[in-house]
């Protein structure tokens, strides 16, 4: 048999797909290609990451935006290493038994917000079940971290469910970022096979609780399309998220990243998006982005801006 690496490598990273047929992955439409990463900019940001021996969600789960944000120095840093507890079946992020914390991680990401400039910073990270808080702790760390060193910057956290991790989002909430994140990624059916390690309901309380620990943090949330679930059913989940006070929403076409992944069942045109957009906006929330590479963290610092606009204008 000849030795192919690149099949030992994506064993490695999501042992549990291994399994799974190979389902056909199909030719993107025109409207999803994106230029190759390149430019002097990519490059000065890419240097700083490797630098502090950091972790970009931009790399791990292979963004289509990488070139368009790394041009611009904006990066999505990933904490708490690069293997997940879970394993999701859309998600490209390695699956194992993760290290120990780093615990000098925070005050490096200080760091290299401060060097690299950033008003405005996405902090994310990967679930980590092992830890009894979930990993709570480690994200108050890295925003105070940040506060100290690039007290300007506004902080964006996108976080995992903490599902059964007792109070971790009460502590995170009171860390104040500017914005909390949690994704719910999918509609209620397709949790069992799209989000198998997750509940929906959890998560819709997570972005709940959240507004009542703190009302003036901004919550955020975002959703796959392209996995089987139907408009009505987007239309569901964005009452739910309104019922739960969240302010923006994000909504971005699942690209599968392996023919090991769960497979793509439709190709939402622009003109599609556009309608979800004025669903949304309808429904009430202050900020929305929908498109075919909306992904949670593309054009954050301009969108938290707008952000703060939409609240000043319903507030008149």
């Amino acid at each position: 048999m000849t030795y192919n690496p690149d099949l030992l490598n994506k064993a490695k990273r999501h042992p549990e797909k291994q399994k799974n047929p190979d389902r056909p992955m199909g030719q993107k439409p025109d409207w999803i290609r994106v230029r190759a990463p390149q430019g002097a900019t990519y490059g000065e940001t890419h240097a700083i990451v490797k630098q502090f021996k950091l972790t970009t969600v931009c790399e791990e789960a292979g963004c289509p935006n990488i070139g368009e944000c790394w041009n611009k120095k904006h990066a999505t840093f990933m904490i708490m290493g690069e293997v997940c507890t879970r394993a999701c079946a859309f998600c490209n992020v390695a699956t194992g038994k993760p290290d120990a914390l780093d615990k000098m991680e925070p005050l490096r990401i200080g760091v290299a917000v401060e060097k690299m400039g950033l008003k405005h910073v996405v902090i994310t990270s990967v679930d980590r079940d092992d830890l009894a808080d979930g990993g709570a702790d480690h994200f108050v760390k890295t925003i105070e971290a940040i506060r100290f060193k690039a007290p300007d910057t506004t902080i964006e956290i996108l976080t995992p469910d903490f599902k059964n991790k007792g109070e971790a989002v009460e502590i995170v909430a009171k860390a104040k970022p500017d914005v909390f994140n949690h994704n719910l990624e999918t509609v209620p059916r397709l949790y069992p096979t799209v989000r198998p390690g997750a509940r929906y309901f959890t998560s819709l309380r997570l972005l709940e609780r959240v507004k009542e620990v703190d009302p003036d943090i901004y919550t955020k949330s975002g959703l796959m399309v392209g996995l089987g679930e139907s408009k009505e059913e987007i239309g569901q989940v964005m009452d739910d998220l309104r019922a739960a006070g969240v302010d923006f929403l994000t909504v971005g076409q699942y690209l599968q990243p392996t023919p090991k992944h769960a497979p793509v069942e439709h190709f939402w045109a622009p003109d599609e998006f556009s309608e979800l957009e004025r669903m949304a906006r309808a429904k009430g929330f202050l900020m929305v982005s929908a498109s075919p590479l909306t992904r949670s963290s593309h054009h954050a610092g301009d969108d938290f801006e707008k952000l703060k606009a939409a609240k000043a204008n319903a507030t008149k």
